[in-house]
């Protein structure tokens, strides 16, 4: 059966962003909330962050601030498309990846796991909602 996109990121809603771990070159974002699934969403390539309307790259002064700043905020929507990547709403704030072909540093872009049920997705560039990016 094919991934449906949407499907695993939509199951955020209504999380809280309870910690943000920064591991040498990637960033885990870890959730809590309603249900006794403790999420994990890994970033392989760093995402953007916007905070209070403010749009941070990872490459700018200032983004793992907001990054911070997003801990202890409620997902209120996700979003998984072609042509926008993965993006996940808080309260305040998102978090944002569809990185340029030039930020591609590895055969995934991004994971998410820690449900109850055993659900995971791993994206990469040219499958599901990255499929536009391409590492050829």
């Amino acid at each position: 059966m094919p991934y449906e996109l949407n499907s695993l990121l939509g199951r955020l809603v209504g999380f809280r962003l309870y910690s943000v771990q920064f591991v040498l070159d990637y960033v885990q974002l870890r959730f809590d909330g309603p249900t006794d699934d403790m999420p994990v969403l890994t970033c392989e390539v760093l995402p953007a962050v916007t905070l209070s309307g403010r749009r941070f790259s990872p490459t700018e002064t200032g983004w793992a601030d907001a990054l911070r700043g997003l801990i202890a905020r409620h997902v209120t929507a996700t979003r998984e498309e072609t042509g926008v990547g993965i993006r996940v709403d808080l309260v305040g704030g998102l978090i944002h990846l569809h990185p340029e072909p030039s930020e591609l540093v590895g055969p995934e872009i991004a994971g998410l796991n820690g449900f109850v049920d055993r659900a995971w997705m791993v994206w990469r560039p040219g499958e599901d909602a990255f499929e536009d990016l391409s590492t050829t």
